[in-house]
């Protein structure tokens, strides 16, 4: 996107404590009010699910019933994933090969192996 941002920030050298390295950088994806919305709507109902998977077990609630919430809140985190990926895909990924960068490629990739 036009308004990604990359900032550099100081890293501690360990070696020498009082020294600052600038070598990492920060990114941002900026997004719209809806498609933030939606993502914290998911992500909010993800964590409402993990808090019922923990009253089940202070419950005793039976071991099947707990891994099928396991798999639906598993479900749900991957699909949220996948939709951060397309959004990234579609925009970052696009915008990246367009200025000419064809290794955001490799790291799109990368990504995509981490979301399996």
């Amino acid at each position: 996107m036009e308004d990604q941002r990359e900032e550099q920030k100081p890293e501690k050298d360990m070696s020498n404590p009082d020294t600052a390295v600038c070598h990492c950088h920060y990114k941002a994806t900026p997004r719209n009010a809806e498609e933030l919305r939606q993502l914290q709507n998911r992500l909010k109902r993800m964590i409402g699910q993990l808090g019922g998977i923990s009253r089940m077990l202070d419950e005793n609630r039976y071991c099947g019933d707990i891994l099928i919430q396991v798999a639906a809140v598993q479900s749900a985190l991957q699909n949220f994933g996948y939709m951060v990926l397309q959004e990234h895909l579609e925009t970052c990924v696009v915008e990246e090969i367009a200025k000419g960068n064809v290794q955001v490629v490799d790291e799109a990739v990368e990504l995509i192996k981490k979301l399996k």
